[in-house]
């Protein structure tokens, strides 16, 4: 199953709309930006010191989602076996940028069930990059993330990834990003211009600190 760097309407097992920069505009300043946020990422990835990130933003809107799946796309195409995980299971957002040819299980009915991870994660998007959508919007998403069947998932991915990225839901509507920052232990802090609050970000980043998440920078995204 391969990534089709095609528009959306393409048949295919997946295809990626133009937001997805990586694919569409390797050589757009935007697209710069993702590789220079992966080269910092990279010098603290290796197969002995695999690396798990949620992605979060304040507030709906911030493009924690967009950052998340250009980051994971970024990496692959480096060669770094890269898990892209979308936990937002209130208004899941990766299927709609890197969209599969038909409706696919995902990260709420592995938490709901006695399945085995790798049953749900679509291996091979493109080389190197695995993807585990959201499976739709889900009831009750903070008690499934705070189920040791969401740790689980990633010890098996910190086994078997070099680098496991989670999209997450905005701070400000739910502590999901809190909960699943509490399990990866690092966290990249999205805010967009003209969009996210200095002190929304501020409040995000004590927060991630009392759940001694790592912060390893914040982004500005302008998409």
């Amino acid at each position: 199953m391969l990534l089709d760097d095609v528009p959306a309407e393409a048949t295919g097992s997946f295809s990626a709309i133009p937001e997805v920069i990586a694919l569409h505009d390797p050589t757009g300043v935007e697209a710069e930006s993702i590789r220079a946020l992966r080269t910092k990422l990279i010098s603290q990835v290796s197969p002995d010191n695999p690396l798990m990130l949620a992605v979060c933003g304040p507030n709906r809107g911030a493009g924690s989602t967009f950052v998340a799946v250009n980051l994971a796309v970024a990496t692959a195409q480096a060669g770094i076996r890269t898990l892209l995980i979308d936990a937002d299971m209130r208004e899941p957002g990766v299927q709609d940028m890197i969209i599969p040819s038909e409706p696919l299980p995902g990260l709420q009915q592995y938490l709901r069930s006695e399945a085995d991870a790798r049953a749900v994660i679509q291996e091979d998007v493109q080389p190197d990059l695995s993807i585990l959508y959201a499976g739709g919007a889900a009831d009750q998403p903070q008690e499934l993330l705070s189920s040791n069947r969401f740790k689980d998932l990633l010890k098996l991915a910190y086994r078997e990834y070099d680098l496991t990225i989670v999209d997450t839901p905005p701070a400000n509507k739910s502590a999901d990003s809190r909960l699943i920052s509490a399990v990866t232990m690092v966290s990249l802090v999205v805010a967009r211009c003209h969009h996210t609050f200095v002190d929304d970000v501020k409040t995000l980043a004590a927060e991630l600190a009392q759940n001694d998440a790592r912060i390893v920078g914040t982004i500005l995204n302008d998409y």
